[in-house]
């Protein structure tokens, strides 16, 4: 079993509450929460209302189909959220 994750940050401009915040990123988690060997969760800056991050951790039996999820949500968030993406970090765990 393969197992990797994918850190996003964002900053989030003009965002006045944490309601505003968890409105504007609420679609990463409706998108890829349902999805089949993909995990979601708001990895840091809950707190925060200009900055998140949110984790991705995808497992399969072949990292060519890791690849593909993590690809995915990469596009995704990089065109489809009203934030800006100002880093991305994938890694693979033991």
């Amino acid at each position: 079993m393969k197992v990797a994750r994918l850190r996003v940050d964002f900053v989030l401009h003009g965002c006045r509450s944490l309601k505003d915040k968890r409105q504007r990123l609420s679609r990463i988690r409706d998108k890829f929460g349902r999805q089949t060997n993909v995990a979601v969760c708001e990895s840091d800056f809950q707190d925060d209302l200009k900055r998140a991050q949110w984790a991705f951790v995808s497992c399969a039996s072949s990292a060519r189909i890791i690849e593909q999820h993590l690809a995915d949500v990469e596009s995704y968030v990089a065109t489809s959220i009203d934030a800006e993406v100002v880093a991305m970090e994938r890694d693979w765990l033991a």
